[in-house]
């Protein structure tokens, strides 16, 4: 059991240090890359992540998916600390990384998520949620539904998800439908204006997603822990 915990943890730790290290990475060149570079990043940087330890952890990355499997208990409460644990500090050290490769005049605090200027925190919590609703929902199709015919590209599909999700949000919230992916420049640069919300928001569309999507279609399929 103890194997399998650590196994967990460094899958979870490593595809989301790969995750935060890429995006805002990208952010911080964001003036060769634009929008779209951003996009791509984040949505295939999840993708390959996925398709590298999706069979040894689920390949999260992200503690409001974790939070979907655990509230439709497809997740056990200890396998989902495990997660959030490797999670947030695989967020945290990515950040760090960047501090240490990037020049010292680099400004990290530009991949910290913000709200555009003439979002209101409402409107930016809803879109949080709404635009994490349609990760998830795609990752309980293609990766968990068992009737998918879609398994080997479950990877591609959710790194396109986010890269939509990029497209139509990065702008007006910078999309981070993921506190992982928040905390982690969050944290280091001491930035937390309006933070709240990139927790709250998509741990309340991935619990929407993942129980109306259990309820929907997976009633009757045995749950894993």
């Amino acid at each position: 059991m103890e194997s399998e915990a650590v196994r967990r943890f460094a899958a979870e730790f490593v595809g989301t240090f790969a995750l935060v290290f890429v995006v805002v990475g990208s952010i911080m060149v964001s003036a060769q890359s634009g929008l779209v570079g951003i996009a791509l990043a984040y949505g295939l940087v999840v993708g390959v992540m996925f398709a590298a330890v999706s069979q040894v952890s689920g390949g999260h990355f992200n503690p409001a998916i974790t939070f979907g499997f655990l509230v439709t208990r497809r997740l056990s409460v200890a396998n989902a600390v495990i997660h959030w644990c490797a999670q947030l500090l695989g967020a945290v050290t990515a950040a760090l990384m960047l501090r240490v490769v990037f020049p010292a005049a680099a400004d990290l605090s530009g991949g910290v998520p913000t709200l555009n200027s003439g979002m209101s925190t409402f409107g930016g919590l809803v879109l949080e949620a709404i635009l994490t609703f349609f990760l998830v929902w795609v990752v309980f199709g293609v990766a968990v539904d068992p009737r998918s015919t879609h398994r080997p590209i479950a990877g591609l599909a959710i790194g396109l998800t986010i890269t939509i999700d990029v497209l139509i949000g990065g702008p007006l919230t910078g999309a981070a439908v993921n506190p992982a992916r928040a905390f982690g420049p969050q944290l280091v640069e001491g930035v937390w204006s309006d933070g709240w919300l990139y927790y709250a928001g998509p741990l309340a569309g991935a619990a929407t997603a993942a129980l109306l999507y259990d309820l929907l279609y997976l009633r009757k399929v045995p749950r894993t822990a």
